[in-house]
């Protein structure tokens, strides 16, 4: 947008210098060229005169001398000619063939016109004068004036007014910079604020500069209030979501351990509805934690990214990844860099594989694998790339787009114990550090969670235990 309004600027700018310049030349080069003719006139007309004194004393040793004394003096061939067409005297190398003058001097009618003298040409312009009375043409003085004189001054005054109008233009052009930074400042203020917000800084706000239009002004104003009221909104709706999960986990303790003190008093037929309701119980105690810690990433938005050495975070929850993989009779492999640090809020990584794996470990049948891969992804964007690949049932297209919505859950995995709020947690922690969370189709069936964040540090060789 600057640099259209700034062509915009500048495209009048110069329409008005080049309107005032290109009239301000030509009327020079006008009033030169009259000047010009007035001067070339007057010889003429002085020269017509004595070529008639000397056609009726016939007699043109004086004409001849003042014609060849002129034409070696102005550098301006002269040409005499009798009414019947002969010449009557010519010095200076010959005057140009021009049929309008020369007509209209036998007519008796002197020379009113020239041809605009410019820079650009012509070289000589040709003046003729009858000799004689209105009623009779005797002959026609031919007059070719050099007009090297009258274009070096239309040169200087078009040179001036050119650099007058260059320097003008270049004021302009800093003054347009000027006005059109100025104007589009509350817009870039505007833009920058809007994209903090979008990256999830819901504390960013337009500083009051003073500066730009009072239109635009108030449309910075009528933001702030938008976002204040929003992030207030938002505020207010993340606080009840944790202020009800928070106070929810107390009564939910208390019924637990009341419901555990019933135990001892069942009987064998109230056994199997006793576990269905604790199972339940704690459906409901894992759906508040979600909460809890969904709620948590939302009120502190993005956390400080500092140098955190993957590798470490991941081999130590793998370790214990490794052992329930056993336990349910699947096979984890990893596959780990020698070294890799990374730009990240603690833990993240080691949080998302967490879920990623532990969904892998509910939906794999026995016999399955899954994969952990950790890379610098140099080859493709040079981001730090996690990935983990099950071989399971994996999602159609249509649940791949829905899966990192809260609450979703499959309608095929219904059995499975879940909250539907893992991969909404594991997506929120992506764009808190910064990076992104995809969902592919795994090769040839099973799950893919890619996770890619900033890399930091060299590259190192890697290892596959």
């Amino acid at each position: 947008m600057r640099r259209r309004l700034l062509a915009t600027y500048l495209a009048l700018i110069g329409g008005v210098l080049l309107a005032l310049a290109v009239p301000l030349g030509l009327a020079y080069a006008q009033e030169r060229t009259a000047e010009l003719l007035l001067a070339r006139r007057a010889d003429a007309t002085r020269l017509a005169d004595l070529a008639e004194q000397a056609i009726q004393e016939s007699d043109v040793t004086v004409l001849r001398a003042e014609v060849t004394r002129y034409a070696s003096l102005y550098g301006a061939p002269v040409e005499i000619r009798r009414g019947t067409g002969g010449v009557l005297v010519e010095a200076g190398g010959g005057v140009p063939r021009s049929a309008v003058p020369l007509r209209r001097a036998l007519a008796g009618r002197t020379t009113e016109h020239l041809p605009l003298v410019t820079p650009f040409g012509p070289d000589r312009v040709v003046i003729a004068e009858p000799v004689g009375s209105d009623a009779q043409v005797i002959g026609v003085v031919l007059l070719a004036a050099p007009t090297s004189e009258a274009r070096g001054d239309a040169v200087l005054v078009w040179l001036a007014l050119a650099a007058a109008a260059v320097c003008a233009f270049l004021l302009a052009v800093e003054a347009a910079r000027r006005l059109t930074r100025w104007t589009l400042r509350p817009v870039a203020e505007l833009d920058a604020v809007t994209e903090a917000i979008a990256q999830g800084r819901m504390t960013a706000r337009i500083a009051d500069t003073g500066g730009g239009p009072s239109e635009l002004r108030r449309l910075e104003d009528r933001f702030n209030a938008m976002a204040d009221a929003v992030a207030s909104a938002l505020d207010k709706q993340r606080a009840f979501v944790s202020d009800a999960s928070h106070e929810l986990r107390t009564p939910l303790a208390v019924l637990s351990l009341r419901l555990e003190n019933l135990r001892g008093h069942l009987t064998v037929s109230g056994t199997e509805r006793y576990a269905r309701v604790m199972e339940e119980m704690d459906r409901i105690g894992a759906l508040l934690e979600d909460l809890l810690t969904l709620g948590r990433i939302e009120t502190k938005g993005p956390a400080q990214a500092r140098r955190v050495d993957l590798v470490a975070e991941l081999e130590r929850r793998l370790r214990v990844w490794t052992e329930v993989a056993d336990a349910a009779g699947l096979t984890l492999r990893t596959v780990l860099p020698d070294a890799l640090v990374a730009l990240c809020p603690p833990d993240t990584v080691g949080r998302v594989t967490d879920i990623a794996v532990d969904n892998a470990v509910k939906f794999v049948p026995r016999g399955g694998h899954i994969t952990v891969t950790l890379s610098d992804g140099a080859e493709e964007h040079g981001d730090v790339l996690l990935r983990v690949e099950d071989d399971g049932p994996g999602l159609d297209a249509e649940e791949l787009d829905a899966a990192r919505g809260r609450f979703w859950r499959s309608p095929r995995h219904g059995g499975v114990d879940g909250s539907g709020l893992g991969l909404a947690i594991a997506d929120e922690l992506a764009r808190a550090a910064g990076g992104t969370l995809v969902l592919r189709a795994g090769r040839p069936r099973g799950l893919l969670v890619e996770f890619r964040l900033p890399r930091a540090g060299p590259r190192r060789p890697g290892r596959q235990p």
